[in-house]
């Protein structure tokens, strides 16, 4: 049974936008004293209001981070989300003891290594060999044991003609490199990763990928990884943690804590006052209305999946006239299918008010799926709204057999004949 590595309990950090102190001499000297000197909690921090960019506060202090508890055991590959400001890099800096948390404690087993942004503990005056011997210094090691690792850290890093050079003189993509060669090849227990992985190209985005789930399944050390990017969390990761205003509300399997993440953005059936749609709005898509054999059934897979879209057609102009297109995409922003009225036979003789749209059997795997939908009046765009709503596939019997296909494995589901045969 694996041990926890990671123990986090009631972790909070606090921070005072704008002036630092509370205002008065007096009360300074009073935080003062019963922080520093009685130890006890600081009183003006309990007027702190959760760390929500979207609206004004009324105090100038904000929890980044309030009441965090999980752990962590060896071996688990951990991929924490939310969205932008909601705590993540806060979380991760507090692991690293790169700051110090207001309230609570943190348990950590191991050495850590951390990539949190780009140039973190290099320094630009050194080249990139003696960064790499600073940096396992820092971690302990000694420099017997740097230098064995030397050359496949130089090799994986792929800067090896400017290595000698000081790595102030580096690009971007070069300074990411090198630190994550370093930080996953010096022999810490724990690797945190922030999201600087982006800044790098996709060739090496896939090297780095591959080389922490090595680190994880096949050295049995402990991953910590930040990303936005759902596809590549979801690929490396088994454990999910998810934190919005500086909140932890999910700690689950990766593939839920993804699910509950995108299930947070609000979806409305009623389309007539969505935002960032596009077009000269002669007609409007207005309502739209997702189900599966009949409006009283869930979508499932295998079976009928209807959506029908009302349309706000005020000039009655005849479908002869229009072009409807759909595109369907996973939550990765994969593309997975395309409907067009190009594509099918359409009565050209009416003034749509439905748009009606059947899959007589539904292929797509339990899952969310997100639809885009396009018309155009004469090959010009009337309406346009991206994500407009959701598509939710529920698991069925689609070979008819009570089997299901993992959704790792595949999206889509097709039918297909297979036989033995010898000749």
């Amino acid at each position: 049974m694996n041990k926890p590595i990671i123990q986090v309990e009631n972790l909070s950090k606090a921070y005072q936008i704008g002036q630092i102190g509370t205002g008065t001499i007096s009360r300074d000297i009073e935080r003062f004293w019963l922080t520093k000197i009685l130890g006890k909690e600081d009183p003006f921090l309990k007027i702190g209001q959760a760390n929500d960019r979207t609206i004004k506060g009324e105090s100038d202090i904000v929890w980044s981070l309030q009441d965090i508890n999980f752990q962590i055991n060896q071996g688990e590959a951990v991929g924490i989300i939310g969205k932008n400001g909601a705590g993540k890099s806060t979380l991760l800096k507090l692991l690293s003891r790169v700051t110090s948390p207001t309230t609570g404690q943190i348990r950590v087993k191991g050495r850590i290594a951390s990539l949190l942004e780009v140039g973190t503990g290099f320094h630009p005056e050194l080249s990139g060999r003696e960064n790499i011997y600073l940096n396992g210094a820092i971690l302990g090691m000694r420099k017997n044991e740097i230098s064995r690792k030397l050359d496949e850290i130089i090799d994986f890093s792929g800067v090896e003609r400017y290595i000698d050079t000081p790595v102030k003189r580096y690009s971007s993509g070069m300074y990411v490199r090198l630190a994550f060669a370093v930080a996953a090849h010096l022999e810490s227990e724990i690797l945190i990763v922030d999201e600087v992985l982006a800044v790098g190209d996709a060739e090496f985005q896939k090297k780095c990928l591959g080389k922490m789930g090595d680190i994880s399944k096949g050295q049995g050390r402990t991953v910590l990884f930040v990303s936005h990017n759902m596809a590549s969390v979801q690929k490396l990761c088994t454990k999910g943690l998810l934190i919005e205003n500086g909140r932890l509300i999910k700690e689950s399997d990766i593939n839920q804590t993804i699910m509950t993440y995108l299930q947070g953005d609000s979806f409305s059936n009623d389309l007539i006052n969505a935002k960032g749609r596009k077009g000269n709005g002669r007609i409007k898509f207005q309502e739209v209305r997702v189900f599966g054999n009949t409006e009283n059934e869930t979508v499932v897979s295998g079976n009928e999946l209807n959506i029908i879209i009302k349309l706000y057609n005020p000039e009655n102009i005849i479908s002869s006239r229009i072009r409807f297109d759909m595109r369907i995409e996973d939550d990765f922003g994969q593309r997975l299918s395309w409907v067009s009225s190009d594509l099918v036979h359409i009565n050209e003789n009416v003034f749509p008010t439905d748009i009606k749209i059947k899959f007589p059997k539904n292929q797509f795997n339990n899952g969310i799926y997100f639809a885009t939908i396009f018309m155009t009046i004469d090959g010009e765009v009337t309406d346009y709204i991206h994500n407009a709503f959701q598509i939710i596939v529920e698991s069925g019997d689609f070979f008819n057999n009570s089997r299901q296909v993992p959704t790792n494995q595949s999206k889509i589901l097709m039918d297909f004949k297979m036989d033995y045969s010898h000749q």
